[in-house]
């Protein structure tokens, strides 16, 4: 009698490792790496933002401490403030004529650099050489250079026969702001060239050993390869550029010789950050200097938006 096969009931077994499920903690971990960001983000950044908005809501005297609740006051009392139209003015001109030319020098500072020369180091070490030097130092330097009467700027201008009579460069408008452009420059051309410069070292080079087998020369190289390579990093610097031209202050504060923040006699190159400053330490009106620095977030944060807006419309172009 022939026995009958009967199918086994047991399971079989796993080859191999098995499957582990992942475990919770892990999932955590990510966000443990990212927390301390976040936690010295939230408490010297988010909090003094928020708390000073909450201060831009009362008669906040600095020394004193809170008053009473007043809404929106301060805010409606400067959109009535001339001073504030004038800074504002100020602040947009000053930043127009130091970071447009700066970043376009920066440029063709950062060209030159990438260029076979010989001790490229010490070259990239001279560029930096304006960010050693204390902006007090710079402040002081300038104002005798700017001086009305023994500066030299004056007496160059004069030697080349472009003016008759000395400029008083911290008297008028166009002319402060011209000053005060140049120091900007002077400091930050080099740090952005170096900036440029990083980015240029990393574009592929033979996408210039192909610009230059079809016959273009180093300017068409320049405009068809470099630029459209490096950009972001533009975009980066413009940006960064931004934000701080906006916030100008230590540069016009000391070329003012009265060191009052007034920005000379009729508020001519008074920028936000000098009035902020004025309101704030000076006159110990808190609530009103709080309602500027929310201004000035919200003007940068425009700004910074629309320069976002066109790099992104330039690169899908």
């Amino acid at each position: 009698m022939a026995l009958q096969a009967t199918p086994s009931t047991s399971k079989p077994r796993t080859v191999g490792r098995r499957t582990r499920r992942p475990r919770p903690e892990r999932h955590l971990l990510p966000y443990l790496f990212i927390a301390p960001f976040f936690l010295v983000f939230g408490i010297f950044g988010l909090y003094p933002l928020l708390q000073t908005f909450w201060v831009s809501l009362h008669d906040w005297d600095r020394l004193a401490g809170a008053g009473e609740w007043i809404g929106f006051d301060n805010f409606s009392r400067l959109l009535q403030d001339s001073d504030f139209y004038t800074a504002t003015f100020n602040t947009l001109s000053i930043f127009v004529l130091s970071t447009a030319p700066q970043l376009i020098a920066a440029l063709g500072l950062a060209w030159l650099l990438d260029r076979h020369l010989r001790t490229p180091s010490v070259w990239r070490a001279l560029v930096l050489v304006p960010q050693y030097v204390s902006v007090v130092a710079v402040a002081l330097v300038f104002s005798q250079l700017f001086g009305r009467d023994f500066g030299i700027v004056n007496w160059a201008l004069e030697g080349v026969g472009l003016i008759s009579d000395p400029i008083d460069w911290t008297a008028d408008t166009w002319s402060s702001h011209l000053a005060i452009s140049f120091m900007v420059m002077w400091r930050w051309t080099g740090y952005n060239a170096l900036i440029y410069l990083a980015a240029m070292q990393a574009v592929p080079r033979d996408l210039y050993e192909s610009a230059q087998l079809d016959g273009a020369g180093r300017f068409l190289t320049f405009r068809k390869v470099t630029l459209p390579a490096i950009r972001p990093t533009v975009v980066f610097t413009v940006v960064i550029s931004t934000i701080g031209g906006l916030q100008l202050f230590a540069e016009p504060f000391l070329f003012d010789q009265q060191g009052n923040a007034e920005g000379g006699a009729e508020h001519q190159f008074q920028t936000l950050t000098l009035m902020l400053y004025k309101y704030g330490f000076i006159n110990n009106d808190a609530g009103y200097a709080s309602a500027v620095s929310w201004v000035l977030f919200l003007v940068i944060a425009v700004i910074a938006a629309v320069n976002f807006m066109l790099a992104r419309r330039s690169r899908r172009s």
